[in-house]
């Protein structure tokens, strides 16, 4: 029997290409998107088959980071870094 891990067998979501975005995809990826390279990173580009839920998670992702709190910004990364790494994540 073969033990697999997910990095040789990844879960596969349909994206919508940032050449290819239109209408509200288009103005997701232009809010939550690289302004310098109009790059979106993959972790939001799994929403692009649903743009307000990329809006969504941006905006809880800049609450999180950046609302009001007692962790300073450094904790607040640290605690993504550690929960990555024990995820086996590269993001």
């Amino acid at each position: 029997m073969s033990h697999q891990t997910h990095h040789q067998n990844p879960a596969w979501i349909e994206t919508i290409k940032e050449s290819e975005a239109e209408a509200d995809v288009k103005a997701a990826y232009a809010e939550c998107g690289d302004p310098r390279t109009g790059n979106v990173d993959h972790i939001m580009k799994v929403h692009s088959l649903n743009p307000q839920s990329m809006l969504d998670h941006q905006h809880l992702y800049k609450t999180l980071m950046y609302g009001k709190s007692p962790l300073k910004r450094p904790q607040r990364e640290m605690i993504g870094v550690v929960v990555s790494a024990i995820n086996n994540c590269l993001y």
